[in-house]
């Protein structure tokens, strides 16, 4: 669809007609915005990124944003250890291809300076990252995180600002965080206090994917249908690993599944599937009634472990 505008009182004919924008223009237009904010305002930032859609789109509207130039910040991720081997592969592959500066920090480094202390090797290290962010955060001096999380993914994320305040401490609190109007952004911190910033915070789990359709962005392979060993275990599907074994009577099927999304093997779940296509995911999503957290990550389900209580920790 085309906008018309009105005819020129000079000469009397319209000018030519301009294409509407979609919600995906809007979408990307305002994250590259923030995009640009971020390299304007704050002094040392860094963008997470972990391989997965997310971030992955985040990269590529970080082109969008900054390119022929180099990124005006490094790629950074924390690495539990428990990753999947795919997305690993595709996170070195697609740093490499930007030709963009990728640091690393793992959890496991640590555990061996005693500040994260796991009760065993299985254990999930999904909420120990916070430790290890927060020491990568001190290590290089970084006053902002750019990260890919977004409001439809759990109710905590919905409290989030744009640009989310953090203290000293690395802890976020909601009831100390800066106004957004009219899309302005306090920026301003102290010495040792940071920013957490969200440039697609208003993105939904199908925006992402069909941005990821409309500009042709590979994506780790397991996000598509593909047979896996799983077992069934409170109401979700669990990959058969060494991290996740079967229990003594626990029945072991091989299914067609795909990831919604990648994380810690020891909670990461995939969910039953068809799916081989961007297409064909696009369709799965438009029907889904469960976020993509809460059929998918064994950490999420029990209020203990709630997303809230790690975020005031330092989670990301």
């Amino acid at each position: 669809m085309n906008a018309q505008l009105a005819p020129s009182p000079v000469t009397g004919t319209a000018p030519p007609a301009l294409p509407l924008r979609s919600h995906l223009d809007w979408l990307e237009s305002e994250a590259i915005h923030i995009l640009r904010e971020v390299a304007g305002e704050c002094a040392n930032p860094v963008l997470l990124f972990s391989g997965g859609k997310d971030s992955t789109v985040l990269l590529r509207l970080a082109e969008k944003a900054f390119r022929p130039g180099r990124f005006p910040f490094p790629l950074l991720h924390i690495d539990t250890g428990h990753n999947f081997d795919e997305v690993i592969a595709f996170r070195d592959a697609r740093a490499a291809e930007l030709g963009e500066r990728l640091l690393v920090r793992l959890v496991e480094d640590s555990m061996g300076r005693g500040t994260v202390r796991p009760h065993k090797e299985t254990d999930s290290r999904n909420a120990a990252q916070s430790v290890t962010l927060l020491e990568a955060i001190e290590e290089f001096g970084f006053d902002a995180a750019i990260g890919g999380a977004r409001r439809d993914e759990e109710k905590a994320r919905a409290k989030e600002r744009v640009f989310s305040f953090r203290d000293e401490f690395g802890q976020w609190d909601p009831k100390n965080q800066r106004p957004e109007l009219w899309n302005l952004y306090n920026t301003r911190v102290h010495k040792g206090e940071h920013m957490r910033v969200f440039p697609i915070s208003n993105w939904t789990e199908l925006d992402v994917w069909q941005y990821i359709e409309r500009e042709g962005i590979a994506v780790p392979s397991i996000y598509f249908s593909h047979r896996r060993p799983v077992i069934r275990r409170s109401g979700l599907l669990v990959p058969v690993t060494r991290l996740t074994p079967p229990d003594e009577g626990e029945t072991v099927e091989e299914m067609a599944v795909r990831f919604r999304t990648v994380g810690d093997i020891s909670c990461t779940c995939p969910v039953e599937s068809t799916a081989a296509t961007t297409a064909e995911i696009i369709a799965e999503t438009v029907l889904t009634t469960v976020t993509e957290r809460g059929a998918t990550r064994m950490d999420d389900q029990t209020s203990d472990a709630s997303m809230e209580r790690r975020k005031k920790e330092g989670y990301f």
